[in-house]
């Protein structure tokens, strides 16, 4: 078989297996990304999440992360889901993390497409990364065709909009690439203008110290800085605001992932209730859910300081 019979064969089961659209890129040293990432470092973008630092070379190289790499496969999962909690006054989570831990959902997809691979094509160095490893998922994926990046720094895809997870298999088999498309922004700022926190500082650039993701998740403190109280828009796990009024979401669709539904004791978790959140709760409530990241005293922190 050729480079293109390899890539249909590869692309058909991805499709198979759930996932909406995928690209490929030739792997390869990202330069222009590893300036700008650099740049960010510097200015101390990335807060306290020390580990962005750590490993620079294999998160700019893929072919250092697996040695001999030709090809960078991207995926794209969706997760739309137009449910909302019941009490609006209740505090908010992010829509990535209603039901079950994403990282497990779609590993478990590419650990059977690397299985297909291996099994059709032979011995192959071949590795999958879902959100999980030094990997610049969005580049990739931008590189690839998927979407471009957009100003608030996520992918915006103008079939689904920018409600979907990033996925690679990075493998030593020579594929066909695909090319990548124009940023389709134009003069729109309304992410920018709805950042609660003023997270995006210019265009394309985010201080991710004052992004209310990173504060409700990566921020381990033991309190939030008194500096975004009244600022979080009510969110206590992530944040869906630049999302919420991207223009290209009006193109998202509901999701076909069973193991994404949220539960009925989530959705319907009354404001007084959430206050009230017990540790026994919460582990019943995210037994299998990102949210386990926060752990109960992260998310009870969060929950404290909106209600300051």
């Amino acid at each position: 078989m050729n480079t293109t019979q390899h890539t249909k064969i590869i692309k058909d089961k991805a499709f198979d297996l759930g996932f909406s659209h995928v690209g490929i890129s030739k792997a390869g040293f990202l330069e222009k990304q590893a300036r700008q990432l650099e740049s960010w470092l510097n200015n101390d973008f990335h807060g306290k999440m020390s580990y962005m630092e750590n490993h620079f070379d294999l998160r700019t190289d893929p072919t250092k992360l697996v040695p001999g790499a030709k090809s960078v496969i991207t995926f794209i999962y969706n997760y739309y889901n137009p449910i909302k909690q019941k009490d609006k006054q209740a505090p908010k989570i992010s829509m990535y993390a209603y039901g079950a831990d994403y990282h497990k959902v779609i590993k478990k997809k590419l650990k059977e497409l690397q299985y297909f691979i291996t099994e059709n094509f032979g011995d192959i160095n071949i590795r999958g990364f879902v959100d999980s490893a030094p990997v610049m998922d969005k580049v990739w994926a931008e590189k690839s065709g998927l979407g471009w990046i957009g100003k608030h720094s996520n992918l915006l895809n103008k079939e689904k909009g920018s409600y979907f997870f990033i996925a690679e298999l990075i493998l030593d088999l020579e594929l066909d690439t695909d090319l990548p498309i124009k940023d389709y922004c134009g003069t729109c700022t309304k992410c920018i203008d709805a950042c609660p926190t003023d997270a995006i500082i210019k265009p394309y650039v985010v201080d991710g110290s004052k992004c209310i993701s990173y504060l409700t998740i990566e921020l381990k403190d033991e309190i939030i800085p008194d500096e975004f109280n009244g600022k979080m828009d009510n969110w206590m796990f992530g944040c869906d605001a630049c999302q919420e009024v991207c223009p290209w979401n009006r193109f998202s669709s509901i999701h076909q992932e069973p193991l994404f539904e949220p539960s009925l004791d989530l959705i319907n978790l009354t404001n007084k209730e959430w206050k009230e959140l017990d540790e026994e709760v919460f582990e019943n409530l995210f037994k299998s859910s990102p949210v386990k990241r926060t752990k109960f005293k992260g998310l009870k922190r969060n929950i404290n300081f909106l209600n300051k």
